[in-house]
């Protein structure tokens, strides 16, 4: 039934041309701003996709330019001083302590954004209805519901992991969340003044209970509008918290019917908004269901792999601690970069549920098969993940191979090659993030612009990053081989004692491990770090003297469970590095240890980390900091700070 020709609700008056005329312009107005806003960043990004191929091709043309990354021309020079302001202005994030500690402020790059939406927003609610009339109730409450129905394609458009606005600018689905749900809100406010401002109206008539009757359609709205509020309460972050599988079930069933009771509320001629969002969330399901289909069904498979399993992936769990379960997905046919992540469904453990990871592993090229595993390690928190854990523990000494099915990657991670030095920071498993950049830096197969990389791990126990120590002395082989200066730190907070202690309890576990942990979901037991604390006490460094060498001997002992066409058999490198992994035995200072490699860099700098919310806004403030001492791109010389963030959220 088509409930737009009744009236009532001030549809009668408000679509003469009296009003609706021009709440249509602005609503046209709404998207011409979206538009606008979209191809500044394509702009932008193709400026930077510029700067980054200028970079390369001097210093592969070019091999013995000092400073690659330094900008030398009056239009770049210009970009960079904006984007160096711009960067300042935006990367500082406050981080209340104590008892306060709970809320998530966001940086002040997001409130700006946010921000100059709201007076967008504000704009066209009040622009030309602020008139003391017969029909003033009716003209501000019908615009509410034009500036309301205009924004839900938005929302719906920022919601979907198969992003058209992401892939114009050149991020991922993950760094538009944070806008979703801002957009929402602002949502629910604009619907808000639309239905109070009616609502108000109706009661100064006395006739709130014959219009209801008289209307059905409103009795829609109202329902819309509930939706709206209890999706606002579920999404908020301690909400999200308490039972995450749950929000997601909910959120994906109140976002449909949300649609549906809208697409019943709204007359004809305004649902057209309501079909763009039906179009959005359609195409983003279609995209995704494609890739699905092409990342877990393979018509030929290689024996040699090791499987034949065509439909799904073998996966193999292994609980490597109390904290951590290992997710091994075999003989995956497709590339990825450092810093990407997927989506995981174990149909077994989780049958309406899938679950984002960063890949933990590096992309192996092979020159004629590719039968990569794609790695996870897992925090074991409740729900999913520890489910998988006491499924892993239960079938540990039988064998635990199980289907699952994966979709990805997701994510756009920087061109991590274009800058000079790296300054690389995780805390516990967000060391998933950081060791893979590492390690695809050092394994690139071209010249590059690095020449420094400065890596800092922070745990709590030294039993949590044994195994990344062969890694890393790999690493440092491999950066002293390519002439890149690398340092490591790893900062244990506990006691020092941990240290002696974990090395006798768990070296017969960590020897047999050949994954690191993963960081996506969000671990509310994570490492934090925050300013260092002043102790009396004496601070400790230990300089680790565990050599590549020896560590390949114990990863030879490991057991084999399959053979693939690509292993070579070969291990790492037995070649020692001169350099070696640095313990300290207290909280980094982060300001310190992302001032040295800046100051002695000639060029960019790019800031990548991964961690909690306590270690992000310490890094975002530091950084600001530093910038705006130096002066950068300000005539002062200081070249430019990149900073990357990847945080732990729900």
């Amino acid at each position: 039934m088509d409930m737009s020709s009744m009236h009532g609700m001030g549809m009668d008056s408000a679509s003469s041309p009296i009003f609706r005329p021009y709440n249509q312009t602005l609503a046209r107005g709404y998207w011409y701003i979206i538009g606008g806003v979209v191809a500044f960043l394509l702009l932008i990004r193709g400026i930077e996709y510029y700067q980054i191929w200028a970079r390369l091709r001097r210093v592969r043309t070019r091999k013995s330019m000092l400073y690659p990354t330094k900008v030398d021309d009056l239009p770049m020079q210009v970009f960079a001083t904006a984007t160096a302001i711009t960067r300042e202005l935006s990367y500082p994030q406050p981080h209340p302590g104590g008892w306060l500690s709970f809320f998530r402020p966001v940086s002040s790059g997001r409130v700006i954004v946010i921000a100059c939406y709201w007076a967008i927003i504000a704009y066209m609610l009040t622009d030309r209805v602020i008139v003391n009339d017969a029909y003033y109730w009716e003209r501000v409450g019908f615009r509410g519901a034009w500036i309301s129905v205009t924004q839900v394609p938005l929302v719906y458009l920022l919601a979907s992991k198969s992003s058209i606005i992401g892939f114009i600018i050149g991020t991922s689905h993950e760094r538009l969340n944070w806008l979703h749900r801002w957009v929402s809100r602002t949502l629910l406010v604009s619907v808000t003044v639309h239905g109070f401002f009616f609502m108000a109206e109706w009661v100064k008539a006395d006739f709130v209970a014959l219009e209801l009757k008289m209307m059905p359609v409103v009795k829609y709205g109202l329902v819309a509008w509930g939706l709206l509020v209890w999706t606002f309460f579920t999404s908020l972050s301690p909400m999200r918290r308490l039972a995450y599988e749950f929000f997601v079930l909910q959120h994906i069933v109140t976002s449909a019917v949300f649609l549906w009771v809208l697409y019943v509320h709204v007359p004809s001629y305004a649902r057209y908004n309501i079909w763009f969002a039906i179009g959005a969330l359609l195409l983003d399901r279609a995209v995704r269901t494609v890739l699905l289909l092409i990342r877990n069904i393979q018509i030929r498979r290689a024996k040699s792999c090791g499987t034949t399993q065509k439909i799904g992936h073998q996966v193999e769990l292994q609980a490597s601690c109390s904290e951590v379960v290992v997710i091994t997905i075999k003989d995956v046919h497709l590339s990825w970069k450092a810093g990407q992540h997927m989506y995981l469904w174990l149909p077994r453990l989780g049958p309406l549920e899938s679950h984002p990871f960063t890949i933990a592993s590096p992309y192996k090229k092979a020159e004629e098969c590719h039968c990569n595993q794609i790695q996870f390690a897992v925090r074991v928190q409740s729900g999913f993940s520890k489910r998988i854990h006491r499924y892993a523990m239960k079938t540990r000494e039988t064998g635990n191979s199980l289907t699952g099915f994966i979709a990805g990657p997701y994510g756009t991670p920087p061109s991590w090659e274009a800058y000079e030095s790296l300054i690389l920071i995780s805390a516990s498993t967000g060391a998933s993030f950081t060791m893979p950049i590492l390690e695809s830096i050092l394994a690139s197969r071209t010249t590059i612009c690095t020449q420094r990389i400065h890596f800092l791990l922070a745990v709590r126990k030294r039993s949590h990053i044994d195994f990344y120590v062969q890694r890393l002395n790999t690493a440092l082989s491999h950066a002293e081989a390519r002439g890149i200066e690398l340092k490591v730190e790893i900062a244990i907070t506990n006691d020092a004692s941990s240290f002696v202690e974990s090395e006798a309890s768990d070296k017969s576990i960590d020897d047999e491990k050949h994954l690191q942990p993963e960081h996506v979901v969000g671990n509310p037991g994570e490492e934090e770090i925050a300013e260092p604390k002043q102790d009396k006490e004496e601070t400790m460094i230990h300089v680790d003297s565990i050599s590549a060498s020896s560590l390949t001997s114990s990863r030879r002992t490991a057991p084999v469970v399959s053979k693939c066409c690509c292993d070579n058999g070969e291990g790492p490198s037995g070649i020692e590095s001169s350099r070696q992994i640095v313990y300290s035995y207290q909280r980094p200072d982060i300001a310190t240890f992302i001032r040295g490699p800046v100051e002695v860099t000639g060029g960019e700098t790019s800031v990548a980390v991964c961690g909690g919310k306590s270690l992000v806004a310490t890094v975002r403030n530091s950084v600001a900091s530093l910038s705006d001492e130096r002066a950068v791109h300000k005539g002062t010389g200081a070249q430019g700070i990149h900073l990357h963030v990847e945080e732990y959220c729900f």
